[in-house]
């Protein structure tokens, strides 16, 4: 079924994006931040490009955490991804969310901050999960809404993350890169490509994730996440990929990030493992091995993204 999108009401924000205080990530390859390797950071500063946090770990005034992250980001970039904002919620942002989000971020002055493209909240209830949206006009609206919403309020420009699904919506009229460049035309938000989500998807949806990735507003984005899955069978013993963060990166999304190297030039690029965490040695040999594809990557950007 073929639409045609409406203009969308006037925003606050006009449909540019708000100040972007701060600094840049460099155009390096980084992992995220874990406690378990808190101390051995501190102790060798390993060479790499920034770390990256995810926000909800650190939304208390004090602790531990802090200390750490404190004399952390004295060395390196810091990037805060949020999981916990609902960007796609059916009901109202949380303002108390967004007010210790902004207090974050005015702590740490992250070179970038990022959300998904997913909801986990509903009736007051919260859902530990990233959980799926119909893509139509009524979800782009409230999307926009939300997305200009938080930029307001956190002044700055946030970065979307595109999705790992498992099932996909009847009531969808709109494809997903369609979806995401709508939303990036009206929000002026940028787009965190996660290339694992795209294959993971892919594989899900029997869709090519080469195309959908040229899909893209390639343009828009300003870090790539890459991370490993798990490998299932649906009920008809289909394939079916987890987006684990568990494992290492599989050859096939080295393949696929090699390709949107090719289109972007070179990139941030995050090496995100959230489960069966290994030694902080092994994650550093994996961004090294996207630091050399960052290096030969074709120079058409320049050497910071606004």
């Amino acid at each position: 079924m073929t639409i045609t999108i409406p203009s969308s009401p006037a925003s606050s924000t006009g449909g540019a994006p708000p100040p972007q205080p701060g600094t840049c990530l460099p155009l390096r390859a980084g992992l995220g931040l874990k406690p378990q390797h808190f101390t051995e950071i501190l102790e060798t500063f390993p060479d790499l490009g920034f770390f990256e946090i995810h926000a909800e770990n650190y939304l208390v005034a004090g602790g531990p955490f802090h200390h750490y992250l404190g004399r952390i980001r004295e060395r390196y970039p810091l990037s805060i991804h949020g999981v916990g904002l609902s960007i796609g919620a059916d009901g109202p942002l949380d303002p108390a969310h967004l007010d210790r989000l902004a207090t974050l971020l005015d702590r740490y002055e992250p070179a970038a901050f990022s959300e998904h493209l997913a909801w986990s909240t509903h009736g007051g209830a919260f859902f530990n999960d990233l959980l799926p949206l119909p893509y139509n006009l009524a979800t782009l609206n409230r999307v926009c809404h939300h997305i200009d919403q938080t930029q307001d309020h956190l002044r700055r420009r946030m970065l979307l993350e595109n999705p790992a699904t498992y099932v996909e919506f009847a009531t969808s009229t709109l494809d997903e890169a369609t979806f995401i460049r709508e939303i990036i035309q009206r929000t002026g938000c940028g787009l965190l490509l996660d290339v694992n989500n795209a294959y993971v998807s892919g594989v899900n949806h029997q869709r090519d994730p080469y195309a959908y990735l040229a899909a893209l507003p390639l343009d828009a984005v300003g870090e790539i996440h890459l991370a490993g899955f798990a490998e299932d069978q649906d009920a008809a013993g289909a394939p079916l990929l987890i987006d684990t963060h568990g494992a290492p990166i599989a050859e096939a999304v080295w393949e696929l990030y090699a390709f949107a190297l090719e289109r972007l030039g070179p990139t941030p690029t995050l090496i995100e493992r959230d489960n069966h965490i290994p030694s902080l040695t092994v994650l550093i040999a994996e961004a090294q091995c996207a630091e050399r594809w960052i290096e030969e990557a074709p120079r058409h950007r320049t050497e910071t993204l606004a």
